[in-house]
């Protein structure tokens, strides 16, 4: 049937698959149009089904993506006028959720679902900078902004009829299906369905290694390992099969092949599955999409299902169109004649095309704020900014300027390689200086300091402190971020794992030595932890060290009373490098402070009308001060309560001697009536590790465990700012970046003093570390407890943040609450009964671990939080007598919680060695395997839990069991660079040749990682070292010392390996310079092949001339390798330069480019074309190669370079060789280069009308 009036109905296809099945189910098959009109470049198989004639058209080869899809629609409704509607039918990945049971084979329909029209385009949108709620950190995320148009009603309609249908009596898919492969039995192969074994559903953690690209190496690498899978029950008989679902299809412009995405999506929006066409056409041409599940959207390769997923959608389509009378489609508007139809698709294609180019860049930009957030969320690092913001509003104006004007800084800061030493008496103002020389510095770049913090839990560690400066290092090249942290991260599976303190350090010391100036500030280092100072002052004698290679200025501040601190500090410097804060050089600094408090404090106004006594208070203060900005602002908060002058003289007769006395005082002045809240607030802020906002301490103190109800909003103070009335001048509060307020202790000293032995004997009990820690954990718990909270717990991401700005507390309750019961919840009865509540209460558990989960695991399933079993939760939380307790009421040992753990992986993994005793002396089951670390041994070894490995071991653990990530445990803990459990398991028979995992081997596994001890520990021990290819995984990650230690140990350079094609080529592709230059001086063949190229080639290709001068230099063969086309094709002008000083032939002849200036043609690489051609390119040679662009210059038209285009034609490209003559024109007119055109023209080539007009 020729008369394209006939047509109706428009089904569009994306592959050829889909294509195939259409025309399978056609009722009769018209065959191709006689006659497309111009311009029209679809192709079009007509036919009939039912009573509705029906034009499918296929996307071109290779055409996936909306805006193929809405140039396709384009040319489908000029050529058949008279459409009215439109089926898009094909396969899809599909987003299986407990909500959703979708299978290979299943078949989605595109069906309105919460304000989206059936189709959702998730890559369409904007990015947002948002708030974070936690730290008030700004970080971008995506937001989608496409909405986009439903299904035509009558559609929909048809839809739910044929539902009902289906619903009453089943469907006939199946056999539908039976019947078309019985008439086409060629099809059988490809289209029927496959084997039930081949659904496999893999848990979203499993991630397919990257470096394997095929299907048959994701059935054998992933394979059926029940531990990765997802295990889903058989579909009884009465069920269909395949299954029918409605719902949201999310579209875009890339595959989706992450799971864990996937699974965001699906969760937020309620997404069914995903492709890749849909939403180039459904605002334009009304439409119903039909979708055919292949595979379950993730890394893992199954084509399998392809044939048959795109019988059970197009079977689908088919009962649809029988489902619909031809007068209602005759009845829709022609698609035609919609207003502004076809300009609105022009539009659409233009701006598809457009916003892929937008959207590249501003999500290239999100990409890299993200990393930027990927790598400050692995590292962590403390926020200093607080501190020194903190310290610069409370310095009077003026104080330390001393200090700026001094020889001593003067010094410091001109001289190379410099380093100061200020030290004092608590209390006498370093925190101040500090800020005070930061502040002077604030044009210099780098700047990196850091506050050690005894009153923050967070800052008072070396590892916090190299965090802190490393981030903030990286923060500050960003524009070129430096190579040594980024290796760190990807060794470290890209944040999943932690490094250790030393692997920080020596990545700050590598970054400082690509860096000519630096400056470091570090305050307070006396409140760094006492048994972390000896790798504090290690790291200042390796920082010292660089400084005489590069120009490092170096500040510390410290108390001069703490010995430790003192001695190794002059170890490091001679005394010309101390400076000692007296009272002499800050008498000046505190007069001045106490002048202003004096005459402008707000407490003190009442004596502005006597300046005798101004100078009397003046004089007294300045006289006791000696030395103590501390102790001054105590006395001064203490005498504005004085009312009176004989009362301001008593108080200025008897001022404390010391901030002991002081501290003593304040305490013993608190009004009874505030000294339970008072005492509460001090043991929160003195035990916390972090520092509370003021409304959290607010509801600290409504929290009442001797009234009832122990808690409600009500009882909350009215004013916040009125807090610091309970204990004034013992705290304060701090404005942070945020906008929010923290309340802080107001100096260490106080923390110091709570915590000593120096209190008097009412209060001290209440600081000692026992009862502080039980009377905050039952706070918590009594807060949790008496919250409101869902049954079930149902937040989405919107009511949860609304849930936690009513309870500001519950956030930091479900954190930290475990933390501060381990070790009291034995002795403490009120305790244990508050602990009960909390477990056998799902929803108050199940709420706590949904906000904070205890156990350490980088990848958590969000679909298991329901499931999380009460026992695995004690056990992560590590109390010993809530486990004992959830024995003895009968908790199953080995049932499942998140992950599908027990409660000993749980344990294992949080390192509570005795939960775990208690587990295994109950029966727990010690080889007991899980879907992501294996056993509990490999968990125990992946975290380096010495005690815990011994443990397992001596209770029967399969030593050399295998499963999980890694393997085995022995790789778990290579992986890791725990030498000491590396050493325990090879002493307990480990064998150190078992292959699997992701390595192979556990010797790869450490290479990969930079882990050299652990390297020449499994050497020393017998492991094989070609196993698992350890020296190009080495290679490839620059791990110089590794690659020494396996060639010193007999790894062959000349290995193929896996991923790379051998060390050389692995470490030339990474640009390791260093490395290549090592193998190439132990023999590795500068010439020698794989499948994957040669070095030469990859260092070309990936731009790192300095390993392409060491392979030349070394006899690489240039022209061998096509290295001038691999660098040209990729841009590198200088590797361009010098391949061709070094001989190589310009006008080779090499791959599909051809020549190397067809390659820089053919990519857009003008300055490197004009390179090859001042240095002898042809520029009319001839490219051999089938289905390639005849020349430089065609490949450059065909692709729109218009600034080569005119390069060659400069240099006398001849358009009378160029593919056919004025057939370039026609390439560039068709492909929407017009000013290609223009310059063609304007260079001679004839008019040719091009194809669209």
């Amino acid at each position: 049937m020729s008369d394209y009036a006939n047509y109706t109905v428009g089904w569009i296809c994306a592959i050829r698959t889909e294509y195939v099945a259409a025309q399978a189910f056609l009722d009769e098959n018209f065959g191709t149009p006689e006659f497309i009109p111009p311009g029209d470049n679809n192709h079009y198989t007509l036919g009939r089904i039912g009573k509705h004639n029906v034009v499918i058209a296929v996307l071109p080869d290779g055409g996936y993506g909306l805006s193929s899809a809405a140039a396709v629609i384009k040319d489908v409704i000029r050529s058949f006028p008279n459409l009215r509607i439109g089926l898009m039918v094909g396969v899809g990945g599909g987003a299986p959720s407990r909500k959703n049971d979708i299978r290979l084979g299943d078949i989605v329909v595109s069906s309105p679902r919460d304000g989206h029209g059936g189709v959702f385009q998730y890559d369409f949108g904007k990015v947002m900078e948002i708030a974070d709620t936690e730290d008030g950190t700004s970080v971008q995320r995506f937001q989608e902004t496409g909405f986009l148009a439903p299904p035509p009603v009558f559609l929909r309609t048809a839809v739910n009829g044929l539902g009902a249908r289906y619903e009453l009596q089943g469907h006939q898919i199946e056999e539908a299906i039976g019947n078309v492969l019985q008439k086409n039995r060629r099809l059988n192969r490809k289209y029927k369905r496959p084997q039930a074994s081949s659904d496999r559903l893999y848990r979203s953690d499993a991630i397919h290694p990257s470096s394997e690209d095929d299907e048959e190496h994701c059935i054998k690498s992933c394979g059926n390992d029940a531990s990765k899978l997802v295990v889903r029950p058989e579909r009884d008989e009465d069920e269909d099969d395949p299954a029918i679902h409605y719902g949201l299809i999310a579209s875009a412009n890339c595959l989706m092949k992450n799971a864990t995405v996937r699974d965001q999506i699906a969760a937020k929006k309620g997404v069914l599955c995903f492709e890749m066409e849909a939403a180039g056409l459904v605002n334009q041409f009304p439409c119903l999409v039909i979708r055919g599940i292949c595979d379950y959207s993730d890394s893992h390769k199954n084509k399998e299902w392809q044939g048959y997923a795109s019988m059970t959608a197009a079977a689908y389509a088919k009962d649809l169109l029988n489902e619909i009378a031809p007068s209602r489609v005759e009845a829709e508007t022609r698609i035609l004649e919609i207003p502004g139809i076809l300009s609105s698709i022009e539009k659409t294609t233009s701006e598809i095309n457009a916003s892929v180019q937008i959207m590249g860049a501003s999500l290239g930009n999100l990409t890299t704020k993200q990393h930027q957030a990927a790598i400050k969320a692995w590292l962590s690092p403390s926020d200093c900014s607080t501190n020194y913001n903190k310290a610069i509003r409370q310095r009077h104006k003026g104080t330390g300027s001393w200090l700026l004007e001094s020889d001593n800084f003067d010094k410091w800061k001109t001289d190379r390689n410099s380093f100061l030493w200020l030290h004092g008496i608590m209390g006498c103002g370093k925190t101040i200086l500090s800020s005070t020389v930061i502040e002077s510095l604030s044009s210099c770049r780098p700047l990196v300091y850091f506050y050690f913090d005894i009153t923050d839990g967070d800052k008072q560690t070396f590892d916090k402190m190299i965090r802190s400066l490393l981030y903030q290092l990286y923060y500050q090249s960003s524009q070129a971020p430096p190579p040594q942290l980024e290796e760190l991260f990807h060794s470290c599976e890209d944040g999943n794992i932690q490094p250790t303190s030393l692997l920080l350090s020596q990545t700050f010391l590598g970054m400082i030595e690509k860096t000519e100036d630096i400056w470091i500030v570090l305050d307070a280092l006396d409140e760094c932890n006492q048994e972390e100072r000896v790798e504090l002052l290690s790291w200042m004698k390796g920082i010292r060290a660089v400084s005489e290679r590069k120009n490092v200025h170096l500040l510390v501040t410290s108390r001069s009373d703490k010995n430790d601190i003192e001695s190794g500090i002059r170890k490091l410097a001679h005394a010309d490098y101390a400076l000692e804060i007296q009272s002499s050089l800050t008498t000046r600094d505190i007069s001045a402070y106490i002048r202003w408090r004096v005459r402008e404090d707000d407490g003190l106004e009442r004596w502005r009308a006597y300046p005798d006594i101004q100078d009397e208070m003046e004089a007294e203060l300045q006289r006791k001060s000696d030395g103590m900005f501390r102790w001054v602002a105590c006395q001064l908060d203490a005498i504005s309560s004085c009312l009176d002058l004989r009362q301001l003289r008593r108080t200025l007769r008897s001022l404390p001697k010391t901030l002991d006395e002081t501290y003593a005082r304040i305490l013993h002045g608190i009004p009874e009536d505030y000294k339970k809240s008072a005492i509460k607030i001090l043991q929160f802020l003195t035990y916390s590790r972090r520092h509370l906002w003021i409304e959290e301490v607010i509801d600290v103190v409504a929290v009442d465990l001797d009234e009832s109800p122990h808690f409600d909003p009500k009882y909350r103070i009215p004013n916040q700012n009125e807090i610091l009335c309970y204990c004034s001048s013992l705290v304060t509060t701090a404005n942070v970046y945020t906008g929010r307020t923290q309340l802080q202790l107001a100096h260490a000293s106080v923390k110091e003093y709570l915590m000593s032995n120096r209190l008097d004997d009412k209060i001290a009990p209440n600081f000692q570390i026992f009862h502080a820690n039980a009377s905050i954990s039952k706070i918590c718990l009594t807060y949790i407890l008496h919250l409101d909270l869902p049954e079930p717990m149902n937040f989405d991401e919107d009511s949860s943040i609304q849930f936690l700005k009513a309870f500001p507390l519950a956030s930091y309750s479900a954190m930290y609450w475990m933390e501060f019961a381990t070790g009291v919840e034995a002795a403490d009865q009120d305790l244990q009964g508050l602990l009960e509540k909390l477990f056998y209460d799902k929803r108050f558990y199940q709420f706590c671990y949904n906000l904070y989960k205890p156990e350490p695991q980088p990848y958590r399933n969000p679909m298991a939080v329901e499931q999380i079993s009460k026992l695995y939760y004690a056990s992560a939380c590590g109390l010993r007598g809530m486990v004992g307790s959830l024995i003895s009421a009968g908790s199953h040992l080995n049932a499942f919680g998140e992950f599908d753990d027990p409660a000993i992986f749980a344990a294992s993994i949080c390192g509570h060695c005795d939960i775990v005793e208690i587990l295994l002396a109950n029966g727990a089951d010690v080889n007991k395997q899980d879907g992501y670390f294996g056993s509990p041994l490999h968990a125990a070894s992946r975290f380096g839990y010495v005690r815990i490995v011994k443990l397992l071991l001596a209770n029967g653990a399969n030593i050399n069991a295998q499963g999980g990530i890694s393997s085995t445990a022995l790789e778990a803990a290579s992986s890791a660079n725990h030498v000491e459990v590396v050493e325990l398991l090879l002493e307990n028979g480990a064998d150190i040749h078992d292959q699997g995992g992701y390595f192979y081997s556990a010797l790869a596994a450490a290479s990969r990682y930079g882990h050299d001890d652990v390297v020449k520990l499994l050497l020393k021990n017998g492991a094989d070292v070609d196993q698992g290819y350890p020296l190009e995984r080495a290679a490839s990650h620059g791990h110089k010392k590794v690659v020494e230690t396996l060639l010193e140990n007999g790894d062959d350079v000349s290995i193929q390996g896996k991923g790379y094609g051998g060390a050389l080529r692995a470490a030339s592709s990474c640009g390791h310079a260093n490395i290549v230059e090592l193998l190439l001086k132990r023999g590795a063949d500068a010439n020698a092949e794989s499948v994957w190229g040669n070095a030469l080639e990859a260092a070309s290709t990936h731009g790192h001339h300095e390993s392409v001068e060491l392979l030349v230099a070394n006899g690489a063969n240039i022209d061998q390798s096509g290295a001038l086309h691999a660098a040209s094709s990729c841009g590198h002008e200088r590797i361009v330069e010098t391949l061709i000083h070094q001989g190589a032939d310009v006008n080779a002849q090499f791959g599909v480019h051809g020549s190397a200036l067809q390659a820089a043609s053919s990519c857009g690489y003008d300055k490197v074309a004009k390179i090859l051609l001042i240095n002898g390119a042809d520029v009319n040679a001839q490219n051999s190669m089938p289905r390639a662009s005849q020349n430089a210059l065609a490949a450059a038209v065909s692709r729109g370079h218009e600034k080569v285009v005119e390069l060659l034609l400069k240099n006398g490209a001849d358009i009378s060789q160029s593919e056919c003559h004025d057939r370039l024109i026609q390439i560039a007119s068709s492909r929407g280069h017009l000013k290609v055109v223009e310059i063609l023209l304007a260079n001679g080539s004839s008019r040719v009308t091009p194809k669209n007009e």
